[in-house]
This record gives C-alpha cells, sequence and structure tokens, in this order.
C-alpha cells in the first residue's frame, strides 16, 4: 500500500491499513466517542489550526484530545474513528475523487462553449444569422445554472455517486445527439438538455471537497477543481477551430462527445460515494460498502439506507435556506456582475477577431493558447497564495482563520482582471497587434481563476453544512450571467462598439467589487453571527 504524506495522514485510531479499505467493518457499539465539532466552532467564532489557539480560543479543557496530522495541524473537522468516513480514507483514493471530480467538472463549461468557434460554420449550414445560432449556446450555459441546483438536491437525497452517474449517462447521450442533429432546432433541444446534466461535478462540486478534504487542505484542492471549470470553456472553442480547419463542426462535437463520456469512465472506474452522516453515531450508520460497488453507482444502498436521512423536499429545503443567507446573496451578486463578461466574451470573441484580423481557424485556436497559460499559471499562484493569505491573517488575528479571509485575493488581483480585460477591448477596437490581446486576455483569465477559487473558499468555510448549497448557487450566479451577456454581447459591441462595451462591462466589474467585496471583507463576520449557522437535519 502506498504510504501516506505526511500533512495529510490523520493521527485517529484507525490504523493506515483500515484507512485504505473502506469496507472494514464498523467498529462495535460504545466503541467510539463523538468527535469535537470544530467545524461549526469555527463557522461561528474562526478557525484554528494550532492546539493551544484552538483550546484558548474555544474555552476548551487543556487535556481536550484533538486529532491532527504528523505536522502538529489541528484536522478540521475531526474525523472520527470509523474506516468507512472519507476522511480516514488514503491520500490515493482521495486523489481517486479529485481525479474524477476535476475531468467531470471539465466538461461543463467546455461543452456550452466548444460550439462558440463554429457559430459562423453552423450559421451557413443552416442559412441562419451567427447572433441566432448563439441562442443554443445561450440555452446550454442557463441550464447549466439550473442542472447544478437539481444536482445539489438529488445528491442531499439519493447520495453524492448515483446522480453523477446518471447526469453523465445523459450528458454523453445529449452529446452525441447535438453531433449528429440535422436541424438547428434539434441541436437547439440537445444543447439545452446538455446544459441541465453536464453540470454536476461542476455545480455540485464543493459538497465533494468538503465530504473529504481538511479544512487546511481545501482551499488548495478548491483552486486546482476551479481551475478545470475555468479552463474548460477556452479549450472547448480552441479544439472546435483547429477542428474546422481540418472537417466539419460536427467532427469538433463529436470529440465532446468523447471527452464527456471519458468523464463517465472515470466516474466508474474512481467514484465513490462521499457523503458520510455525521450526525450519527459510527454504530448507527448503515454500512453501505459491504454491499457490492455496483448497488452504490446505482443509489441503490443509499435509498435501502436511507442514507442521507434527508427528505425528498428536506433536501429541497436545504437549498432554499441557504440562498436566505445575506453572505451567500452578496457573494452570488458579486460573482454576477464580475463573471458574465467572461463567458459573453469567450463565446462572441470568434465572431469579433475573425473578420478583424482576417484569421483563419488554426490562427482562432492560437489565440485561445492565451487564456489558457492565463489559466494554467492560476494553479501554482493560488497553490500558495491562499496559503500566505491564511497565515497572515491568522498572525494579525491572535491566530484565527476568518472565513473573510479568503475573500483577500480579491483585492489583490482587481487591477489585473481590469487592465486585462480593457487590453482585450482596446485591441479589438484600435487594431492594436493581436499579443496585445493575448496579453490581456492571459491577465483576465489568471484573475478568474483565483476569483472562483477565493469565493467558493469563502462560501465553504462560512457555511460547511452548505458547501454543495453554496456552489449550486454560484454556479447558477455564473451561468445566469453568461446566459444573459451571452444575448447582448454581439448587439451591444455592434451598437456601441467594442472599446465603449468593454470599458462599460469593466466598470461593472468595479463596482461589484465595490459594492459586495469590501462590505463581506469588513463585515462578513458580524452578519454571519446575526443570521447565525444553518443547523441542517444533516450535514
Amino acid at each position: 500500500m502506498a504510504t501516506l504524506k505526511p500533512e495529510e495522514t490523520t493521527t485517529t485510531h484507525v490504523t493506515s491499513s483500515q484507512a485504505s479499505d473502506i469496507s472494514t467493518p464498523p467498529p462495535e457499539k460504545g466503541s467510539s466517542t463523538q468527535a469535537i465539532d470544530l467545524e461549526r466552532l469555527g463557522e461561528e467564532k474562526g478557525y484554528a489550526l494550532d492546539e493551544a489557539v484552538l483550546k484558548q480560543h474555544l474555552g476548551l479543557a487543556p487535556d481536550a484530545v484533538l486529532k491532527k496530522s504528523p505536522k502538529g495541524v489541528v484536522l478540521i473537522p475531526q474525523p472520527s474513528d470509523d474506516p468507512r468516513d472519507p476522511l480516514n480514507w488514503s491520500v490515493w483514493k482521495k486523489r481517486a475523487i479529485l481525479t474524477m471530480l476535476a475531468i467531470s467538472s471539465f466538461t461543463s463549461d467546455y461543452s456550452a462553449a466548444t460550439g462558440a468557434s463554429a457559430l459562423l460554420a453552423q450559421a451557413a449550414e443552416w442559412h441562419i444569422s451567427p447572433n441566432v445560432v448563439n441562442h443554443a449556446t445561450a440555452g446550454n450555459t442557463f441550464m447549466l445554472g439550473v442542472g447544478g441546483l437539481i444536482t445539489v438536491w438529488f445528491s442531499a437525497f439519493f447520495g453524492r455517486l448515483p446522480v453523477i452517474l446518471a447526469f453523465g449517462v445523459f450528458a454523453s447521450a445529449t452529446a452525441i445527439w447535438s453531433a449528429a442533429a440535422q436541424s438547428f432546432e434539434s441541436y437547439m433541444a440537445s444543447r439545452i438538455l446538455n446544459g441541465l446534466f453536464v453540470v454536476a461535478a461542476a455545480g455540485g462540486g464543493l459538497m465533494w471537497i468538503n465530504d473529504v478534504f481538511f479544512f487546511h487542505e481545501r482551499p488548495r484542492v478548491i483552486n486546482l477543481w476551479s481551475t478545470f471549470i475555468i479552463l474548460s470553456p477556452f479549450l472547448g472553442p480552441q479544439f472546435m477551430a483547429a477542428v474546422l480547419q481540418v472537417a466539419s463542426w460536427r467532427v469538433g462535437m463529436y470529440l465532446n462527445f468523447g471527452i464527456i463520456t471519458l468523464s463517465l469512465v472515470t466516474i466508474l472506474a474512481l467514484g465513490e460515494e462521499t457523503f458520510y452522516p455525521r450526525h450519527k453515531k459510527p454504530a448507527d450508520i448503515p454500512d453501505i460498502y459491504s454491499a457490492p460497488r455496483w448497488q452504490r453507482l446505482l443509489g441503490i444502498q443509499q435509498t435501502k439506507t436511507r442514507y442521507t436521512g434527508n427528505t425528498f423536499f428536506g433536501a429541497a429545503g436545504r437549498t432554499v435556506l441557504t440562498a436566505t443567507r445575506l453572505p451567500v446573496i452578496l457573494i452570488c451578486l458579486f460573482y454576477f456582475f464580475d463573471f458574465g463578461w467572461t463567458i459573453g466574451n469567450n463565446t462572441t470573441i470568434s465572431v469579433l477577431l475573425v473578420p478583424a484580423y482576417q484569421l483563419d481557424y488554426y490562427g482562432l485556436a492560437a489565440v485561445y493558447v492565451a487564456p489558457v497559460i492565463g489559466g494554467i499559471l492560476g494553479i501554482p499562484i493560488g497553490y500558495f497564495l491562499f496559503d500566505i493569505i491564511g497565515k497572515l491573517w491568522a498572525k494579525r488575528n491572535n491566530g484565527i482563520i476568518d472565513p473573510e479571509a479568503r475573500l483577500i485575493p480579491l483585492w489583490i488581483i482587481l487591477p489585473l482582471k481590469i487592465i486585462g480585460y480593457n487590453l482585450i477591448g482596446l485591441t479589438m477596437a484600435r487594431h492594436w497587434s493581436i499579443y496585445v490581446l493575448c496579453v490581456g486576455w492571459g491577465m483576465h483569465n489568471l484573475s478568474t481563476i483565483l476569483t472562483t477559487s477565493a469565493v467558493s473558499a469563502y462560501l465553504i468555510d462560512a457555511y460547511p453544512e452548505a458547501s454543495g448549497e453554496s456552489a449550486a448557487w454560484l454556479n447558477f450566479a455564473r451561468t445566469l450571467a453568461g446566459f444573459v451577456v451571452g444575448y447582448i454581447q454581439l448587439n451591444w459591441a455592434t451598437s456601441a462598439g467594442v472599446e465603449k462595451e468593454y470599458g462599460i462591462q469593466t466598470a461593472i466589474m468595479g463596482g461589484a467589487f465595490v459594492l459586495f467585496v469590501i462590505p463581506l471583507t469588513v463585515m462578513g463576520s458580524r452578519l454571519r453571527k446575526i443570521q447565525g449557522p444553518l443547523k441542517f437535519k444533516t450535514n
């Protein structure tokens, strides 16, 4: 068996061999004590990773036993003594879950945006305008938001694994329908349905991360997960543009089908049920892992044992209740006004660039390298940035890390975002070198990666029990904005001019930061205390 990395090894009473075998029977009744709920305490009073600070901050007895990593980092949440607990799984099993989640998340915006480069070719084939063809992309984008909300609702009732599998099957089926569609009406219907199903991992990813990883691991994991989401809408048009140079747009859509099917294969090969009912004592938790894995894939074990503890409409109520919290509303409003322009620019830029710079499809594909490079740079920058800011916040706050610390990167990257986006508009308006546009696009996408990581990390820390619901609302805000902007982007550019359009959009990004991020950074803790935690019936 592979050796765990020290920082990922928990100091529980579970042996390393048990931790890698989730089929190990549960402990006998009465053999496990109830763990201290450090996640709930952190949500209400702030998080601390140092044992001495934590005990002093929470008023725990000096001899209270807290589980830590070998490096002395207090584990939040405290894992149970149950080897079935996903927090106790081996590092390789956790990596398998993250790999599955990342690949599946990639398909969401890839599928939505892959048609962006094909607008002109499809318009010519069906004898309609590119703006009309863009309605299919806009419809797909809107349904990504709806699909994320349904994913989280169903996952809270049926379990994580069967929902992501079922959605993966339907996503693959609608993808091949899009490739084979013989009329625009058929194509548009397939694209709308595809958006509903392809979003399962992107819309509900935070609940998987919350299930498997500890507090100190989550920002880095979220940064990697969100990178796959944000890179995908740039690679989609890039791959489609390269295909169009040598073949039909249908080949690009068959490639989309292949990528979605690959994600389905990873779900079948690597997926596992990660929900763990922490509201129950380990001895009272049904042992769904003793049954064949295919029964968990199909949700048979979860349904038969009522594993999640939620009713069907009770699970829906969780999503509704999450939307009543002001920090959730404010972050989603910020994301709506900040991210929509990224989607609108990406899905329509081919229509603006190709005639302005006389690009062939290879040239268009080459331009899309710029945002991809920017996104890739976001992985190492975010990896260290969140860790450094967390440590600095704790140092200035008596060792306590508040969820609002996750918003600080937004202050740092705002200039990068505004300058980068304006460079895109100015280049197209004034016909500057296309390399200037590439630099601006790379800068903007780097900031987009870090923005997504920051808002996601903030909500998972602020309301950890609503990690899935928070992710769904963030996804809804993002895709709703993309849906709206997708309809107005081209007409706005024609009527107002690209330079003015991009300038106004940049001003809206800055205004959203002032209206939502600054108040949350300053008063977020107070707002959370006034409204209190969500206190769902189940975790």
